[in-house]
């Protein structure tokens, strides 16, 4: 059986642009919602995108639909791939991440294993996935689910959602919490990169942080 259902609305460019300046790790410290496994990592170095959630459910080792899907998909979409499961059978090698590239979406997230990495650097497609296998996924015409509720690496993802995907993992946000987010976070950026310049300027990070005087009101006590 095939679950079909349309593009979801795209979130607004000024989000995404705004999230852009943003890391998964400062979002991390306020935000406990939407976050992959830490193992679902980046292939390629260095990447960072944002985009607009598109979902993709596929079974096993059955890829159909993800070879059908991908023509489908616009600039700034990003792929989401729910594997059912397996954790064996990639999903996304060569020739599917070529595919991507010139389609021209933004990039994608797998929960389990790709495959081809080399040809994926060569296309230089940001992916994530669970690592590489040399096992492949192949055209059984099984069935599978598109722009559908997935589980993404244990965090569930609607269409439409907001996608940052960096260097330290995968952050799927509901459009609802999306500008207390972003506005939480901008706040947190500009305070730690304050908080960096009193570092170079010689002050200890336990007092910048309030950890020392923490401990310090600890042991006072105590010796009280």
């Amino acid at each position: 059986m095939y679950k079909i259902r349309s593009l979801p609305t795209a979130v607004s460019p000024s989000s995404l642009d705004r999230l852009s300046r943003l890391e998964t790790a400062t979002i991390g410290h306020t935000y406990q919602f939407g976050f992959a496994d830490p193992a679902v990592q980046s292939v390629l170095p260095g990447k960072s995108v944002v985009g607009t959630a598109v979902t993709l459910a596929l079974p096993g080792q059955d890829s159909t639909l993800l070879h059908h899907v991908i023509a489908q998909l616009r600039p700034g979409d990003f792929l989401v791939i729910d594997r059912l499961g397996d954790t064996r059978h990639a999903c996304f090698g060569g020739g599917v991440a070529l595919a991507s590239k010139q389609q021209g979406f933004v990039g994608a997230a797998v929960d389990g294993p790709h495959t081809d990495t080399s040809e994926i650097a060569e296309h230089d497609f940001a992916l994530w996935s669970r690592g590489a296998s040399p096992i492949t996924t192949r055209l059984y015409d099984i069935g599978g689910g598109f722009n559908i509720p997935v589980c993404c690496a244990g965090a569930a993802v609607l269409p439409g959602y907001a996608v940052l995907a960096d260097q330290s993992g995968v952050l799927f946000i509901d459009p609802s919490d999306l500008d207390e987010v972003l506005s939480t976070a901008e706040v947190k950026t500009q305070r730690g990169k304050a908080n960096t310049e009193r570092q170079k300027s010689g002050e200890k990070l336990g007092a910048i942080t309030g950890a020392t005087a923490k401990v310090e009101k600890r042991l006072t006590a105590v010796e009280g």
